[in-house]
């Protein structure tokens, strides 16, 4: 493993590194996709397992749709074709012969879902249906970024159809609530939520609501959405039903989503010149065991307490390992395990085995601790924890210094291109103001509920509301 590039000035170049040297992903043959690893897909698999978890118990099931569409499918949904229309992976040939249509490549599944909706959904009491789908997506990435933007990416995908508006707004909400809930109680990561304006939002939804994140060099990164897709794609798939006064009606739709960037997220929230950090609740390996061995000692006593404490550590559910590679030097493996920012170490020799002691070492501090055997595992469940907070609340902090209020687009605009960071500004509302934000190379994030600001950050005029203005991935 070689040194990594500067955290602080060259950010960008780090993330790059890191990901490689921490072996979460290589590169593959194709243009804009991935291999992830075996660490990184273990990271990504507790994820999983904690939302599928969530999205079980909230009422949803899962189920599997086919990776190819219908072309004719895409197009029905007018605003939804021009915004995916770039992006598109398109099947002309297949079996040696051209198709007599062509297919796409999933870049999302509203309109296959939405098509099995209509054959599904008859009366109102086929409602609400709540599917959701663990699966991969294919969108044509011009600037591809491993975990943040890349051709083909892992996602899940929920897809919700009800009786009523309310109801539907009620889903699309819930869901928000319950991805914030995973960035702040597993990620450590605080996030800012809102609804994306009409020009950032998803093609073809009434609403987008989003969550937020802003990394370590000041840039945004959308962590995940939730739409309220309202009666749009009913009424372009003809789904219908009758409710309960006989009347034949269209159900309010709904879709969320969130992907492998959450991996990204956690690498560039977290890290540091070290290379990872992760949180403990979805850390792979939370406690790595060095035996620390000495050219005159046995090995065996050594060994045998390592095997102790790793089962002492399994029979509280702490995810533990020994790494009793002779090869390589305590520095070596210390170095090693720092890079792939495995939560605690442990470290035990003779000396302290004849201490009954063990040393353990946190990720975040690096700070060193005598700690008795026999009271190891409650000092580690502890630490975890401790680990969990001291994470989040330096993300908040991080947060908090990058959050800026900001007047007129002129004045604070050449310092958020520059130096990045979070602004709170007012805005009109119109699209032709939101527009000169490229010009900064700046993006608007979402409304926000506050509304302090009394004129517009670009024309001056009356301010509408609140928006959160920034660079991002």
């Amino acid at each position: 493993m070689n040194k990594l590039p500067d955290i602080k000035t060259e950010f960008s170049q780090w993330y790059q590194e890191v990901i490689y040297q921490a072996e979460l992903v290589d590169e593959s043959p194709v243009r804009g996709t991935m291999i992830v690893r075996p660490y990184g897909c273990a990271i990504w698999e507790i994820i999983t397992k904690i939302l599928d978890n969530r999205i079980k118990q909230t009422g949803h099931e899962n189920a599997l749709f086919p990776l190819f569409i219908p072309e004719s499918f895409i197009k029905r949904e007018a605003k939804h074709v021009e915004g995916f229309a770039p992006e598109l992976a398109i099947v002309t040939h297949a079996g040696g012969k051209e198709l007599e249509e062509p297919l796409v490549v999933r870049p999302t599944s509203e309109t296959i879902i939405h098509y099995m909706f209509s054959r599904w959904i008859k009366s109102w009491r086929d409602l609400p249906v709540k599917v959701n789908q663990w699966c991969n997506v294919v969108r044509w990435e011009m600037r591809p970024r491993p975990f943040l933007r890349t051709t083909e990416f892992f996602w899940q995908e929920g897809h919700t159809a009800h009786a009523t508006l309310q109801e539907a707004e009620q889903e699309a909400h819930m869901m928000m609530d319950e991805y914030v809930k995973l960035a702040h109680d597993y990620l450590a990561i605080p996030v800012i939520t809102g609804q994306k304006t009409p020009t950032e939002r998803f093609p073809g939804a009434e609403k987008t609501l989003t969550f937020e994140a802003v990394m370590q060099d000041g840039k945004a990164l959308q962590m995940g959405t939730s739409h309220l897709l309202s009666q749009k794609f009913a009424e372009s798939f003809d789904i219908k039903f009758q409710d309960k006064d006989g009347n034949m009606s269209m159900p309010y739709l709904t879709s969320w989503g969130v992907t492998t960037r959450l991996v990204g997220a956690v690498v560039m929230t977290h890290g540091d010149q070290k290379g990872l950090i992760l949180p403990p609740r979805i850390a792979p390996i939370q406690v790595i065991i060095i035996p620390i061995l000495k050219k005159d000692s046995d090995p065996s006593g050594v060994g045998q307490a390592a095997q102790t404490i790793k089962t002492a550590l399994e029979a509280q559910n702490i995810r533990a390992r020994i790494d009793a590679d002779e090869t390589k030097t305590p520095g070596t493996k210390y170095f090693k395990w720092e890079m792939k920012g495995v939560p605690i170490r442990i470290e035990i020799g003779p000396r302290d085995l004849a201490n009954n002691q063990a040393v353990v070492v946190d990720r975040l501090g690096l700070q060193k601790q005598a700690v008795a055997l026999g009271n190891i595992a409650d000092h580690i469940i502890t630490l975890l924890d401790t680990l969990h907070i001291q994470l989040y609340e330096r993300a908040s902090q991080n947060l908090k210094n990058m959050w800026h209020r900001g007047d007129t687009l002129v004045n604070f605009g050449p310092k958020l291109e520059s130096d990045g960071g979070l602004y709170q500004v007012g805005w009109c509302g119109n699209a032709a103001c939101e527009q000169k934000l490229k010009d900064y190379k700046a993006f608007t994030r979402c409304l926000i509920s506050q509304h302090t600001a009394s004129h517009c950050f670009a024309c001056d005029g009356t301010s509408a509301m609140d928006v959160l203005v920034a660079k991002a991935y």
